[in-house]
């Protein structure tokens, strides 16, 4: 039993110090996917979208070089099931992405800005956390299980493109796994360096240091906590919620945060690596924002934002759980594995956002139109 604890307290312990360095490097550099998204879409600059992307292109190929040099095994993971559950990715995603953007950040840049001193942070914290809860194991649960996971298609080999490659050809799964890690991973990576402008010193730290946070998560869960639990004899992955090998996602780890300090008497109930880097990557943020005197206590403006965005935390809360992951979870976690739920996710969370922005657009054009003096 000494073992099982004293592993499982090294990867939560480890899960904070990656927190940490998260919630610093992304206060630091303005990480924000959210902001990649309307960079993008406003503005048309690609700056932080192209450092959203370098953390994914370093994530493929860190986390599928572990797993090819058998450091750990990413097909454990929650992300490469063999159930393709094409609508729940869908919808989940979509909706997480009209959630962010009314609630002006992702679940990591919601932790960064509670670090800033955001009320409203602290507020959306608590909305997606209990959100998350219920969609995990109440009445949304019911909805989730339901009506969305059962389209789904059945996929024996795993949903990742290396297997799909490989039942398509018949080619070895290994050798198309370093061909695929290759070319979508050094693929993004070229593609996210090949504009100088984009060789600032923020961009660089951003995408390599978030990158390089998820290929620690995975090597901390998948391999330095996997051990034999004392218990029953059996391999296990200490200190992650899921029992399998993880790293950051920022949805369900707020429905486990608030569990733990509602039942903190409950001596069943621990710190996990999940856990832990809620709390990084608020104290890191924190801790740059001290250093830097940007710390500022903010509350809602208006009776609409305060709407805005508890409704945007009760959809990510929602589409998270139902995506399986976040901006990070299934954006860089997920996408890392080269699973195709993942990808799809990715795209729905963007559009989601994009269509929400393009929305509000219209909306505060319309209402230029109707009354200029009053938008003055």
């Amino acid at each position: 039993m000494g073992a099982s604890v004293n592993l499982a307290q090294v990867v939560a312990w480890g899960g904070f110090a990656i927190g940490l360095v998260i919630g610093f490097v992304g206060n630091k550099t303005h990480f924000c996917t959210l902001g990649a998204v309307s960079d993008l879409i406003n503005m048309g600059d690609w700056g932080r979208m192209r450092m959203w992307l370098l953390a994914i292109g370093i994530a493929i190929v860190g986390a599928n070089g572990l797993d090819l040099l058998g450091l750990i095994d990413l097909g454990r993971s929650i992300y490469r099931t063999p159930d393709f559950t094409w609508l729940s990715y869908l919808v989940g995603g979509f909706l997480f992405g009209v959630g962010m953007t009314l609630a002006s950040g992702c679940g990591t840049k919601t932790l960064i800005r509670i670090g800033n001193g955001s009320l409203k942070s602290v507020v959306v914290f608590l909305v997606l956390g209990v959100v998350a809860y219920v969609s995990l194991r109440g009445v949304l649960g019911v909805v989730r299980v339901g009506a969305l996971e059962p389209a789904a298609i059945r996929l024996p080999g795993g949903q990742d493109l290396p297997a799909l490659l490989s039942q398509a050809t018949g080619l070895v799964r290994g050798t198309l796994q370093i061909l695929v890690t290759a070319a979508l991973g050094g693929g993004l990576i070229v593609f996210a360096l090949a504009r100088r402008d984009f060789w600032t010193a923020d961009h660089l730290l951003g995408g390599i240091t978030v990158g390089l946070a998820i290929v620690a998560g995975w090597y901390l869960t998948g391999h330095v906590g996997y051990g034999e639990n004392p218990d029953t004899l059996e391999m296990t992955h200490f200190g992650t919620n899921s029992g399998r090998p993880e790293s950051v996602t920022n949805v369900a780890p707020f429905a486990y945060t608030l569990e733990l300090l509602m039942l903190w008497t409950d001596a069943s109930r621990t710190v996990t690596f999940a856990i832990a880097v809620v709390f990084g990557i608020v104290l890191g943020s924190a801790v740059h924002s001290v250093l830097t005197g940007r710390f500022r206590i903010e509350g809602f403006r208006t009776t609409e934002d305060t709407g805005n965005h508890l409704a945007g935390a009760a959809l990510m809360g929602f589409g998270g759980v139902v995506a399986m992951g976040c901006t990070f979870g299934q954006g860089i976690t997920g996408v890392s594995t080269l699973a195709l739920g993942s990808i799809v996710t990715f795209f729905a969370i963007v559009a989601g956002a994009a269509a929400t922005m393009k929305l509000q657009y219209w909306r505060i054009v319309r209402a230029t139109e109707a009354d200029p003096v009053r938008v003055e």
